[in-house]
């Protein structure tokens, strides 16, 4: 039997839109916010380290707060689409903030400032706005495939968001003057563009009536069953299968936290040139944005997300050791074009995530009777900023252990020794605990088992 389809081709680009608004934010802060306070404003990368870790502590307790907020919320709008409306104008203001630090202040006020400038744009606005986003797979479709595909469409905006941003950011600062100026009207430029963006993609896709969620008629619908913020904390932690998600997004993000946080320094000091950085993000969308266009049919083949992604971790752990020796030997072009390779093979955990989400928040109703769609997609929030803050933080860590000096034009070479196994090192290590975790990852088989008992009782 057919599921019901509920999506054009419009609303799945239009959502597929809200992770390209998201990317003029997360790409230019993850790609840039270190290289920016170290080389430009001339600040020790192990206390930004630092105080990055200590911000997203309180990430943690955010994530849970805001899903738990959209889970009560109830407007003509729906539940999460007002979230993910308001909450950007906070990003792009947030945003400026934090790449305009004063320059003509004492160090001491400067920490200061970035510490509240970065909490704010990432505990407070980028957590409603990207939880409401995430949250939608499941309150504007119920047929898994279009799951699928919404979590490719959501990733080929994601890759074509990241693309742009890594490959003008540096050009766009030299263009708007260089050097602190420069940084702050490319902040205002990729933020504004994130403002209309987002918009858009809030307005091209509508939200199912809560009865339907809850395979209730209209006449029949009981009323929504309000969980309480500890309740829901609760009934999140013990399920398994969100505790794995979590995990997952939480080593995917912290691995490219620390890849990429020292991908940039690597091409600077090891090759010689930010342009690789650059060239190495071309390779690796248009890899990914084949990927993750194969991904639906590549799910309908395996018939299971997580088996999809036990092949492919598996080469991507392959390729990545291939890449470690290029790195080792300062292969600039090579690099960039091997990790095309590493980016195909990794690309299904961003195309098939909210998928996972959705068959845990599925899950949760079935055992529990409680629809948390919201709070179940926490994960990817919390994953997100958590596991990028931490990639930030033991970046920062790494390399004031091996006494980089940003403003310095070379580094010793124990700090380039290092910035190879940030680049190319600690991925290996990660990708193969994740693939580990893919192996326990059964939700989707649960859920069968569920639906058929289900069935029968019926």
């Amino acid at each position: 039997m057919n599921e019901k389809k509920y999506l054009h081709l419009g609303n799945k680009i239009g959502y597929g839109g809200g992770d390209f608004a998201a990317n003029m934010v997360y790409a230019l802060v993850s790609s840039f916010v270190m290289v920016y306070l170290t080389n430009t404003i001339g600040m020790n990368a192990g206390i930004i380290g630092t105080l990055i870790l200590i911000s997203k502590l309180t990430d943690g307790v955010t994530d849970i707060l805001f899903g738990s907020l959209i889970d009560r919320t109830h407007t003509k709008m729906g539940k999460a689409r007002p979230w993910m409306l308001w909450s950007y104008v906070g990003n792009t203001v947030a945003l400026v903030a934090l790449f305009c630090i004063p320059m003509s202040w004492g160090s001491k006020a400067q920490y200061a400032y970035f510490f509240i400038a970065y909490t704010l744009l990432n505990a407070a606005f980028y957590t409603a706005n990207n939880i409401a986003y995430s949250a939608l797979t499941s309150l504007i479709t119920k047929n898994m495939n279009e799951r699928v595909q919404m979590g490719t469409f959501r990733f080929i905006g994601s890759t074509i968001g990241t693309l742009i941003v890594n490959n003008f950011a540096l050009k766009l600062v030299a263009k708007f003057g260089g050097g602190a100026e420069g940084w702050k009207w490319t902040a205002l430029f990729f933020g504004v563009i994130g403002l209309v963006v987002n918009t858009i993609s809030v307005f091209s896709v509508k939200e199912l009536p809560e009865s339907e969620l809850r395979d209730e008629t209209a006449e029949n619908a009981a009323p929504a069953q309000t969980v309480g913020f500890f309740e829901t904390l609760k009934t999140l932690v013990t399920n398994k299968y969100f505790d794995m998600l979590a995990m997952l997004y939480l080593l995917f993000y912290m691995m490219m936290g620390i890849s990429m946080g020292g991908a940039i320094y690597y091409f600077i000091y090891n090759c010689g040139s930010a342009d690789y950085f650059g060239t190495m993000s071309t390779y690796s969308s248009i890899a990914s944005v084949i990927g993750l266009i194969l991904a639906p049919f590549l799910v309908q083949k395996f018939k299971s997300v997580r088996k999809l992604n036990i092949v492919f971790f598996t080469m991507n752990i392959l390729v990545r050791f291939a890449f470690l020796y290029l790195a080792l030997n300062y292969m600039g072009n090579a690099l960039c074009i091997a990790f095309g390779f590493v980016s195909l093979t990794m690309c299904t955990l961003g195309g098939t995530f909210n998928a996972l989400v959705s068959e845990a928040a599925d899950y949760t109703y079935m055992k529990t009777g409680k629809r948390l769609d919201g709070s179940m997609y926490s994960c990817t929030s919390f994953g997100m900023k958590v596991g990028g803050g931490l990639g930030s933080a033991i970046s920062g860590w790494l390399l004031a252990a091996v006494k980089f000096d940003g403003l310095a034009l070379t580094q010793t070479a124990a700090c380039k020794s290092m910035l190879t196994f940030m680049f190319a090192g600690v991925p290996i290590i990660i990708s193969a605990i994740v693939l580990v975790i893919y192996f326990f990852l059964t939700v989707e088989n649960a859920n069968a088992k569920l639906r058929a008992e289900r069935a029968e009782n019926k």
